[in-house]
């Protein structure tokens, strides 16, 4: 399990992580969604040692992170960018890492090398940006890490190679409990794989929830009338994030069980009216536009 209490990160004037708090649970897939300079990355970068924070603490299963080696022997980050030398290769960097990593498995090497399709004995700068990151996960799968941290992986990759890279993380978690925590803008990739998400925003967590529950806890609402009720507040009472009229058709995203907010709707007498979950995507936008971050507000 991984504790972060009131984290803080700062880069001179500029607070990446503002006095965050958050849990991951040993086994979850965690996926960290945000607007652009929410703070992902640099959390990420925290969360693998990279970064010392300012204030607050990190702990991985009641030990501290920083400067802790046998903690970070267990963990993986691969970065937004993976950075290899000029000379690197798969099976170089390899070589390395079964000195550094008490966990390596020659088995999961082998494993790893065949199933993605890229040469171990070519340098890894040469490739393209999709193929360097498979290498990368080569890497990071063969020191069977206990916690994988993983930034914008999906990015390069086409989608047979994403398609196959959730599969293999499913198997990594379910067989060996391993933890991992995927930053990413790419919402529906994250949808199929997470069992928990966390929104952030400003450096701040606006929401973190198990995805089933964030799922069931919101409706788009389609209602329309053939008269529009003449009442000061047409949908009081009701947990409305957003809403938007085209005529007598109401579009409402609700937060809110239906058996809480269906009598209330049927109470104004609408001819039609029906209500559907929402995509990881559509709550994402609902959410950062009630932080006031919007298509109104951003330019």
């Amino acid at each position: 399990m991984i504790e972060m209490k009131n984290l803080t990160k700062r880069f001179e004037k500029v607070t990446a992580v503002d006095n965050l708090s958050l849990t991951v649970p040993t086994g979850a897939v965690m996926g960290l969604v945000g607007s652009n300079g929410s703070g992902k990355s640099t959390l990420l970068r925290l969360l693998a040692g990279v970064f010392r924070a300012d204030g607050g603490s990190i702990a991985v299963d009641g030990r501290e992170l920083f400067d802790n080696a046998a903690v970070k022997g267990e963990c993986f980050f691969v970065p937004d960018f993976p950075f290899f030398y000029n000379n690197s290769t798969v099976e170089n960097t390899a070589a390395l890492y079964r000195e550094l990593y008490p966990n390596w498995s020659e088995d999961a090497y082998a494993r790893s090398c065949a199933v993605f399709p890229i040469d171990p004995k070519g340098r890894i700068i040469d490739m393209s940006k999709g193929m360097q990151r498979q290498a990368a996960l080569i890497l990071a799968l063969s020191t069977r890490p206990r916690y994988l941290f993983l930034d914008e992986i999906f990015d390069g990759l086409d989608p047979v190679m994403r398609h196959m890279l959730k599969k293999i993380l499913i198997e990594h978690v379910s067989e060996q409990q391993m933890t991992v925590v995927i930053a990413s803008h790419n919402l529906r990739e994250l949808e199929d794989l997470c069992d928990r998400v966390c929104l952030m925003h400003c450096g701040r967590v606006l929401l973190e929830r198990d995805i089933d529950s964030l799922r069931r806890d919101f409706r788009k609402v389609q209602v329309a009338f053939r008269e529009v009720p003449q009442v000061p507040n047409l949908f009081e009472g009701i947990n409305v994030v957003s809403a938007w009229r085209n005529g007598n058709v109401f579009n409402v995203t609700i937060r809110g069980a239906e058996e809480e907010f269906m009598p209330k709707l049927n109470a104004l007498r609408p001819a039609y009216i029906s209500a559907m979950p929402l995509t990881l995507e559509e709550i994402f936008i609902s959410e950062m536009g009630a932080a006031g971050y919007d298509a109104n507000t951003v330019r």
